[in-house]
């Protein structure tokens, strides 16, 4: 029996915290005031709020630590972690979760006080994800990088399908105009596809401007049940599709081009009911340049082989054919280690039309896609499209 999960669950309240450097802030204290706020958005107080759901910093148990930092008795916890695209899944979960009658009012949450601590978000890191000692022992034996894996992946596409540097600049370019609207950005100053590919080479073909930037900073979301949603503060914003997935090595049949999204997308359209004409924008993980291209060809927006000319030309931009991350995204505004919430964030703020001289005129569905884990060895993909009340 196949279940219509269509505006089952709604996103009720949002909240960015605006530091992009906390060194006198906890992960949990900046958790806490996003929840804070997201609550506030909402109408809502601490106790209506029935479930719990976090990933990220303080281990296994981190769902247990905020739970007693925010004095609260959820009893619907989830603290599913697949890196990036957490978020994703969270909201995928609490959907089915509000469908059942388990939850009334989730709050999902993340912090990170990455570049407060100095964590090599992205460049740094050995290995890519590191489940156990044995995944990836036969990639770790050559000392890799997790951007030395998403270059892999870059030289991969290059060469199968003459994709080229100034074309991923262009990714890269647009997050940046984009960021210069948005006060809370870290970079703000524009950027030609010039500077990308004259800026400094990190791992090739990836250079400085195509990766993401290492950041502070958190945000909450606030998800109820339909009966919830009728009182809430402002406008709800539906929840229409999700889709979930993993991609690894396939022992050995990997294809290095094929992200996550290839699997997931296709059951968050099925669910949905739309098309991809519909989507009228698109927040996309930005980890590296890379990443967006070969998410948006798996995504179904272009054929494999094509992401090249299609972030060409100013589609990506405002006033594009389908405009991305515009709040600049990780590789301008704000990247703490795992930015799948932040996507969440804007796409809500979009729909409800608060987003001033960044917003997408007359914005009806928008879709979000995380990425956690590495492109180049194993990864999840959530996808997520949600629609204006």
């Amino acid at each position: 029996m196949v279940v219509d999960l269509r505006k089952a669950a709604a996103i009720a309240g949002v909240y960015e915290h605006p530091t992009r450097y906390a060194p006198d802030k906890s992960e949990l204290q900046i958790q806490a005031e996003c929840a804070i706020g997201a609550l506030e958005d909402a109408g809502l107080r601490k106790g209506d709020v029935d479930a719990l759901f976090t990933s990220g910093g303080g281990g296994g148990l981190n769902a247990v630590g905020l739970a007693d930092y925010l004095d609260m008795y959820p009893r619907f916890v989830d603290n599913t972690s697949v890196g990036g695209s957490s978020f994703e899944f969270h909201l995928s979960h609490a959907l089915t979760a509000a469908a059942t009658g388990r939850l009334n009012c989730a709050l999902i949450t993340y912090a990170s006080t990455a570049r407060s601590h100095s964590v090599p978000v992205g460049t740094g890191a050995r290995g890519g994800m590191r489940l156990d000692p044995s995944i990836g022992s036969f990639e770790d034996l050559y000392g890799t990088t997790l951007i030395g894996l998403y270059a892999l992946v870059a030289h991969r596409h290059m060469a199968r399908y003459g994709t080229t540097s100034r074309q991923l600049a262009e990714i890269s370019v647009a997050a940046r105009a984009h960021a210069a609207k948005n006060p809370h950005a870290v970079y703000r100053d524009p950027i030609t596809v010039e500077d990308v590919i004259s800026s400094r080479m990190v791992s090739s073909p990836l250079r400085l401007l195509d990766c993401c930037i290492i950041s502070d900073g958190g945000g909450a979301v606030v998800v109820v049940s339909p009966e919830v949603a009728r009182n809430i503060k402002k406008r709800p914003v539906w929840v229409l599709g999700v889709g979930e997935a993993v991609a690894h090595q396939g022992v050995g049949a990997r294809d290095l081009v094929e992200t996550a999204a290839k699997q997931s997308a296709p059951r968050a359209f099925q669910m949905a009911g739309v098309a991809h004409s519909d989507i009228d924008m698109c927040m996309i993980y930005d980890s590296f340049t890379i990443t967006v291209l070969t998410t948006l060809e798996d995504l179904g927006f272009c054929q494999k082989g094509e992401g090249g000319e299609f972030v060409s030309g100013g589609r990506l931009s405002l006033g594009g054919a389908l405009p991305i991350n515009t709040d600049g995204g990780g590789l301008s505004s704000n990247h703490p280690g795992m930015r799948g919430i932040f996507l969440l964030l804007e796409a809500t703020k979009q729909l409800r039309g608060e987003r001033g001289e960044m917003q997408v005129p007359d914005c009806r569905l928008a879709l979000c896609h995380g990425t956690g884990g590495s492109l180049g060895a194993r990864h999840s993909g959530g996808t997520v499209i949600l629609g204006r009340d």
